[in-house]
């Protein structure tokens, strides 16, 4: 029952907006605050008073019937109870503090009782025991309204040469607390007055400084509803607060981010749209010129459908770089994990691309410092590999070389590919993994580039939980550092038996 009470309190904060408003929130707490010490302070206040004023009224009451005390033992009056002089103070005090009195002597009988009621009596209690030992004592009944007092009826001895006092008796007083009460419900009264009053002034100060708080932050949502509407894309700025700026800056960064790849994206349909279409151009002048002679020569028909096949093999080419990265794209890409020896997928791999590398008189060097073998997908690490070495021969100078060197620990394997190619600037380095994103692009189209392949190269090597690194100096070359889990981790720490 207690956890249903929570869920439902907490499916009603969560629906109703007004719970989840920071200015209500900070509205609450600035009243809490105001209001809350205020009630303390008047709590505090009266009961101070209260206290102070049963403290003055004992003292008070105390010192008379200390007075009387002398005047009974002066008349003998434990013994005789005629006196009407002490009798008159007795009923005077008594009508004054609106109490009762009773003279107990050394018996503990009631001698005499303001009320008439207990004369005659024993009267034994903890605080009349403790008066008789010299203790004077007083307790305040809130409950009831009283003051009941002890006051000892004492005289002084001389006992071996020293004077001493000797309790003969024992005043049992009590003192109505009306008085008090009355006044402290006055008081009461006026601090609630007072206290609505500051309510009503807290609450107005407190709704304008919520209010002023606030508008920092609602500047905030207009300038971002601003940008998402189209108005502006330029960036916001509320300097308020450290909290705003923190928003702000990481959404300006956000803004800029969303910048840099819209206009990768409109610079990649761009350049697509021409990669996609210089082929078909081709192809189709090439086959309208074939169709356009009625006696081709063989040698000329041959050398043009070589043309052609080169054409669709590039325009095939732009279409597999799309359909990775789409797959390498979805949220669970399918990984089919097996054992492999990345030796022989990487001199695999080499052995394929060596060709390339001839043409343009660059040296390809494989060096592995022991044998690995590790839990991977096997189509996807040869995709990272021929990426990143395919890329090292095409960016590479004529009679340049690229080295691929195979390491491993305890959990990684670890892949360097350098080269001394035209290398990468600093200011590109954040970008490089960017789809549609190319450092040169004037060179990169003449090689039939996409920028799409290291973005498909990191993709891969984040589904394999590892991680990938660039370093350059421009102008002398690259060297891209991928580094790889032996065993596959799933999503949430699962280790995939499938192999």
């Amino acid at each position: 029952m207690h956890f249903e009470k929570k869920d439902f309190l907490g499916r009603l904060i969560h629906k109703v907006p007004i719970f989840r408003s920071l200015k209500v929130y900070i509205f609450v707490l600035m009243l809490i605050i105001g209001i809350v010490p205020s009630i303390i302070m008047r709590i505090g206040i009266l009961q101070n008073y209260e206290e102070r004023a049963v403290t003055l009224r004992v003292s008070d009451v105390t010192t008379q019937y200390k007075i009387i005390a002398n005047h009974l033992l002066n008349y003998n009056y434990l013994q005789d109870t005629s006196s009407d002089v002490i009798n008159a103070e007795l009923e005077q005090m008594s009508n004054l503090y609106d109490g009762r009195v009773l003279i107990i002597n050394a018996n503990f009988r009631v001698v005499k009782d303001t009320y008439a009621i207990s004369e005659g009596k024993t009267m034994i209690s903890e605080e009349v025991i403790k008066c008789f030992k010299g203790e004077s004592t007083s307790r305040h009944d809130k409950k009831n309204g009283y003051i009941e007092m002890t006051i000892p009826i004492a005289e002084q001895v001389t006992v071996d040469g020293e004077e001493t006092s000797k309790v003969k008796g024992v005043i049992l007083a009590s003192a109505s607390t009306d008085s008090i009460v009355t006044t402290l419900e006055i008081l009461s009264r006026k601090a609630l007055i007072l206290e609505i009053v500051m309510a009503i002034i807290i609450v107005g100060i407190v709704f304008f400084f919520s209010h002023i708080l606030i508008r920092p932050f609602n500047r905030v949502t207009q300038a971002i509803s601003e940008v998402k509407d189209g108005y502006t894309d330029e960036p916001i700025s509320v300097p308020d607060y450290i909290e705003t700026e923190h928003i702000v800056d990481a959404f300006n960064q956000l803004l800029a981010r969303m910048k840099v790849l819209n206009d990768s994206r409109q610079e990649f349909v761009a350049n697509v749209s021409h990669e996609l279409k210089t082929p078909m151009t081709s192809v189709k002048v090439l086959a309208d010129s074939l169709n356009g002679q009625p006696d081709v020569p063989v040698e000329l028909y041959r050398e043009f459908m070589q043309d052609i096949t080169e054409e669709i093999e590039r325009e095939n080419k732009i279409i597999n770089d799309l359909l990775s990265l789409v797959k390498l794209d979805k949220t669970e890409a399918k990984m089919d994990i097996s054992t492999v020896d990345i030796n022989g997928l990487l001199e695999t791999t080499l052995k394929r691309l060596r060709p390339i590398a001839r043409k343009r008189d660059v040296e390809v060097v494989f060096e592995s410092i022991r044998p690995v073998t590790a839990e991977v997908d096997e189509v996807k690490i040869s995709q990272i590999f021929t990426n990143l070495v395919e890329n090292a021969i095409k960016y590479n100078k004529e009679h340049g070389w690229v080295k691929v060197l195979l390491d491993a620990d305890h959990q990684f394997f670890t892949v360097e590919i350098s080269d001394s190619g035209i290398g990468i600037g600093e200011a590109d380095y954040e970008h490089i993994f960017e789809r549609f994103y190319r450092v040169d692009k004037s060179h990169s189209r003449e090689i039939g580039g996409t920028g799409l392949g290291l973005s498909i190269t990191r993709n891969a090597v984040l589904l394999h939980r590892g991680s990938i690194k660039v370093s350059s100096v421009e102008g002398e070359g690259t060297c891209f550092t991928v580094k790889i889990p032996l065993t596959y981790i799933k999503a949430g720490g699962m280790r995939d038996d499938r192999s």
